[in-house]
């Protein structure tokens, strides 16, 4: 349920998955590596008994089965995104001024910052506190954050899947009923809904442009008692990958193409905005390892745009698909396998137990074989910079893309029906 991912150790992408495999989840016919990564949301109950060896993970699985251009989790995956990343750097101080002088304005410019976002956000900033359907009766306590303020909330899936009970404490002690309105497909996102109107709400920033090194700051209800920590750092890394489980090892799944911080991420943060230095969120907290230092991760805001606005268009939740495993081309492997081209991505499966195009999917209908190579989207191009996945998720199911496609030494156009990327079948 809401059991933290636990991470031991990252794993490193293997250049020789396929890229939905590597970015979005283990193929349906391989097991999930063991969890290195723990979900920052924190359990009350006693520790469980170790489980019957099996598949590791997550609590609450966040993959979403193979889809042509996937972003996270899952032997399905649907439009990803990559990079998502927003610049907000602060003001340097005068390189004219003596030293003390220079270092005190630095120190200055970066509170007053810290201190300027905290106050944007935290007054929309919750907590999560769940009580498991199950028999055990487990609970456990996550955060999150109000976009609306009609009382639209954003967390993380592992935080509220599988619960019964649902309290969500205001940053004003108010205690009010929350109902989970949506599951994401792709991602460890979910949305929930409170009954109540005029609520305080944070500033949905944008991740597309975001630089390592700039200022980050996290805020969330770690050990689930603190509440309302603020925590601060910097952007570490971008487009980062890992497998994360959950503390009892039962289950595992990969995300993908997260933010990492070194702003303290800890048990309880999860769904917690992490801000930039604008207090506009930038990412949801997601994930920490515990056997490291100043090492967390946080999904990027951009990828849960457009599951944001389906909730309040009162839509359900769901992601695009086509249906897809795919590789992305570099020289290198241009040369290894005599391809055409040099770049694009190559439909591939690296397991023959899991075919590279899905039965029955888009792709399927539309005549896409594996082999092919996908070179650009309606026009435009797709790269290392600017992959298919991140192309699809610009779309809504239903829409007609038109893909670019060499076949051997032909040049194709072929259009494809996005469909709607299924959920993850455990």
């Amino acid at each position: 349920m809401t059991d933290p991912y636990t991470s031991p150790a990252s794993r490193d992408p293997d250049a020789s998955e396929p890229m939905e495999v590597r970015r979005f989840g283990p193929p349906p016919s391989h097991s999930a590596p063991p969890p290195s990564w723990t979900s920052a949301s924190w359990p009350t109950r006693p520790p469980a008994p170790p489980p019957a060896p099996r598949r590791s993970g997550v609590g609450a699985t966040v993959v979403a089965v193979a889809v042509v251009a996937g972003i996270v989790s899952g032997g399905l995956s649907a439009a990803a995104v990559s990079g998502l990343l927003r610049d907000e750097t602060t003001s340097p101080a005068s390189t004219q001024a003596p030293l003390g002088t220079n270092v005190n304005n630095v120190t200055i410019d970066e509170s007053s910052a810290v201190i300027n976002a905290v106050d944007r956000a935290m007054p929309a900033v919750v907590k999560i506190a769940t009580t498991a359907e199950d028999l055990t009766g487990a609970s456990g306590v996550g955060s999150g954050f109000i976009f609306d303020a009609n009382g639209w909330i954003l967390t993380n899936k592992h935080v509220v899947e599988g619960a019964s009970q649902l309290t969500v404490v205001l940053n004003d002690s108010r205690q009010l009923e929350g109902t989970v309105y949506g599951i994401d497909t792709l991602t460890d996102l979910a949305i929930v809904k409170v009954d109540a109107t005029d609520l305080p709400t944070v500033t949905i920033g944008d991740s597309e442009d975001l630089k390592q090194g700039q200022l980050a700051v996290a805020i969330g209800n770690p050990l689930g008692q603190f509440e309302n920590t603020v925590t601060t750092g910097i952007i570490s890394g971008l487009g980062r990958q890992i497998v994360a489980g959950n503390g009892q090892a039962a289950s595992a799944e990969r995300l993908s193409n997260l933010i990492q911080t070194d702003a303290a991420i800890n048990p309880g943060n999860s769904g917690g905005p992490l801000l930039d230095s604008a207090g506009q969120v930038i990412g949801i907290n997601t994930a920490v390892n515990q056997e490291a230092q100043g090492i967390g991760f946080a999904i990027p805001i951009d990828v849960a745009k457009p599951i944001m606005d389906q909730a309040l268009a009162g839509e359900d939740l769901q992601r695009p698909w086509i249906g897809v495993y795919f590789v992305p081309v570099t020289k290198q492997l241009a040369e290894d396998e005599n391809l055409p081209v040099d770049e694009g991505v190559l439909i591939d499966s690296s397991s023959a137990d899991v075919p590279a195009v899905f039965p029955d999917s888009p792709a399927a209908a539309a005549g896409l074989e594996a082999g092919d190579i996908i070179t650009a989207v309606n026009g435009d191009a797709v790269n290392a910079g600017d992959d298919l996945a991140e192309h699809v998720l610009q779309h809504a199911p239903g829409d007609t893309i038109t893909l670019s496609v060499r076949r051997g030494g032909d040049e194709l156009d072929v259009e494809v029906t996005l469909g709607v990327l299924p959920a993850q079948q455990n």
